[in-house]
């Protein structure tokens, strides 16, 4: 059946957790549609679910409500029956913000007293239990996303995390009403209504709890999660699992990656990159700072190499040289000069011909897809749990463009090389 009026509408607050929320919606059927930015036209191809893709999660807290608001417009003029507010599978934002604030004002502006808040995303090893968020076998707050640059989170407990950005209640869920399945999980958000609750932390510790939860959320006009709780909504709207869903154009050109994450997962594929005696450069944030064109000398660089198979340009550091970067040129300055060389980077890569990109993290991606000038991807198949391929047609690409973005904390050691061989499958 030919829909152009999505079932569902995403907002998500940055680029890689919006391929991954996608990604998931894919898997389960939905024929997904994500835009870059606000659109300024109506959706224009068939589409089950559309998400719209914010690069909100660490901007001022004013900027990413309006920005929100804005998505939230235009998902309802293309007919989007319910809501998805999509944030990190490790919950991260600034300190006041910005998941609370904005799913505060999306609540306002839809007109409903209640939502439920969940990161978990057992596929990737996130889940949480008593409120409480675990990345693998230990807590958030020992993952090493206490040492993150921009958002370091040292509070496992998402209770106490989300009712410090919000003047809402915040109660919880736990993991023995979810275990009951739908009837207890609505007489539970039955009872938290009844006591003044706006918004409830959701346990959820298997695949199994995101399925029992996702009848639950049926009619609920505003949900707001991680990606994992998309594995159980399409069923609500009568979309079941299909191939078709994922299918993209057969892949050409030449590959490439870009990375500007500096997570533990990103650093352990960038060296397994490396280890396997493949082409890479890293380049400097201090070099750049003095004024060389470090952009221009990748490029010089790649196109050494690039004819040969896929290269890798990287700024991925351990904690201990980013602090020490930092410190000498100050966090945001560093992030936005190292965001802007590999965008350029990327670019340069894409008018030399490649037509297969990885960009790993979730600033990185931002800055990429926008110097690229992509406004629409289709999803495709993926390549590990929260990570698709997606094509686009960009202004240097009209060809067509087959990317991944990859959230820095993502994917397997082996993620790069893998990617490009399910292309070629």
């Amino acid at each position: 059946m030919t829909r152009t009026r999505a079932l569902l509408g995403c907002i998500a607050d940055d680029f890689t957790g919006a391929t991954d929320l996608a990604n998931n919606l894919v898997r389960a059927g939905m024929r997904v549609v994500q835009a870059m930015g606000v659109p300024t036209a109506p959706l224009d191809t068939e589409a089950d679910a559309i998400v719209v893709a914010l690069k909100s999660r660490t901007i001022p807290k004013d900027e990413a409500i309006a920005q929100s608001l804005a998505a939230l417009q235009w998902l309802k003029a293309q007919g989007a029956e319910q809501i998805y507010f999509k944030y990190c599978s490790t919950f991260d934002s600034t300190a006041e913000g910005n998941i609370g604030p904005v799913t505060d004002a999306l609540m306002q502006a839809l007109g409903t007293n209640f939502t439920i808040a969940t990161p978990a995303f057992p596929d990737n090893k996130r889940t949480v239990f008593k409120g409480y968020l675990f990345v693998g076998d230990v807590l958030l707050s020992e993952s090493g996303m206490q040492n993150h640059p921009l958002t370091p989170m040292t509070d496992p407990n998402l209770v106490r995390v989300l009712q410090a950005q919000t003047p809402s209640r915040v109660g919880l869920i736990d993991h023995s009403v979810v275990a009951q399945g739908e009837a207890a999980i609505r007489t539970r958000i039955d009872q938290l209504k009844a006591e003044g609750v706006r918004m409830a932390v959701v346990d959820a510790v298997s695949n199994a709890d995101l399925l029992r939860l996702g009848p639950a959320l049926k009619g609920m006009p505003l949900v707001t999660a991680g990606s994992g709780v998309a594995i159980g909504l399409p069923g609500n709207f009568g979309v079941a699992p299909c191939n078709e869903a994922a299918r993209l154009p057969a892949a050409q050109g030449l590959q490439a990656i870009v990375s500007g994450s500096c997570s533990v997962a990103t650093n352990q594929q960038v060296m397994d990159f490396i280890k396997a005696g493949k082409p890479a450069l890293a380049i400097d944030p201090l070099r750049i700072a003095a004024g060389v064109d470090v952009a221009a000398e990748a490029l010089a660089w790649a196109e050494g190499h690039i004819g040969k198979g896929p290269v890798l340009v990287y700024s991925t550091a351990e904690p201990s040289a980013v602090r020490a970067i930092q410190g000498k040129l100050g966090s945001d300055k560093a992030g936005a000069m190292v965001e802007e060389t590999i965008a350029a980077i990327a670019r340069g890569l894409v008018q030399r011909g490649v037509r297969q990109l990885i960009v790993a993290g979730g600033e990185t991606s931002g800055a990429c897809v926008q110097a690229l000038g992509i406004t629409q991807m289709r999803i495709g198949a993926q390549i590990d749990p929260g990570v698709p391929w997606c094509h686009a047609v960009a202004p240097d690409a009209k060809d067509g463009l087959h990317i991944t973005l990859k959230s820095g904390n993502f994917g397997s050691t082996d993620f790069f090389t893998k990617a490009f061989a399910q292309l070629q499958a």
